[in-house]
């Protein structure tokens, strides 16, 4: 086991936020999850697990995220053996810093270090299957249109993982209608990804987003821990706006 990092003794970060409810009244689809769903969900890569600082930096991160936030462990090339023991690790920290761990495609791994979540891709079950297999895991569905996270939902998803979350015709920052269109069709949380900074965090709640889900901007700041806090801060103004 991989020790815990030096951030351990920190106080408790503030309870999670209630989840968000869709503000428009098209007939959506009611989800009957009760999960708080994180708003900041750091994504890693296989890059970004083989650092050899990986363990530390990602600590840092739960510490600084806390229940409100989520790392995603993704490493699509790492084999079972290796991304069980830095499941395991990651594990330890959720315990103590109340940050969600949650495990990309594998739900064995998963339950077996008793992650708060996974994360279902197109390699996956299909989530009905997923609940199924797996019914106290909370559970995010990655989708690519709204026909797909409409479906998703109904199936059991906790969150939908929504790509390309900016309209290209219209400039940076714009978010697309598909993130919009999912808002009025479903009450479960969308999560943005995809290229976005702090900044972008106002627009992608106005536009009913419920948080956003990033990888280079958190991983590749020249300090993690306070990129992953700036996120979560741009999200609380964006609601106080």
């Amino acid at each position: 086991m991989v020790a815990v990092s030096r951030w351990v003794t920190r106080s408790t970060p503030a309870p999670p936020l209630p989840r968000r409810e869709s503000v428009t009244s098209a007939s959506p689809v009611v989800s009957a999850s009760m999960v708080h769903v994180p708003v900041v969900h750091a994504v890693t890569s296989d890059e970004i697990v083989a650092r050899p600082d990986f363990i530390d930096v990602a600590c840092g991160v739960m510490g600084a995220l806390g229940p409100r936030g989520a790392l995603h462990l993704r490493a699509s090339r790492l084999g079972a053996a290796r991304l069980h023991e830095l499941a395991e690790a990651l594990a330890a920290a959720q315990s103590i810093t109340g940050a969600w761990l949650v495990v990309n495609d594998r739900i064995d791994v998963a339950l077996a270090v008793q992650a708060r979540g996974a994360q279902l891709t197109s390699r996956s079950l299909l989530t009905a299957d997923a609940r199924h297999a797996a019914p106290t895991l909370a559970l995010g569905a990655s989708v690519h249109g709204v026909s797909e996270g409409i479906e998703a939902a109904r199936a059991g998803a906790d969150w939908l993982v929504v790509d390309h979350p900016f309209a290209p015709a219209s400039g940076d920052g714009v978010p697309t209608t598909r993130i919009e269109r999912l808002a009025a069709s479903t009450t479960t949380a969308l999560v943005a990804i995809g290229g976005i900074r702090p900044q972008h965090c106002r627009a992608l709640r106005i536009a009913g987003a419920h948080g956003v889900a990033v990888i280079r901007g958190i991983w590749d700041a020249p300090n993690a821990e306070r990129a992953a806090s700036d996120y979560l801060s741009c999200h609380d103004d964006a609601g106080a706006a």
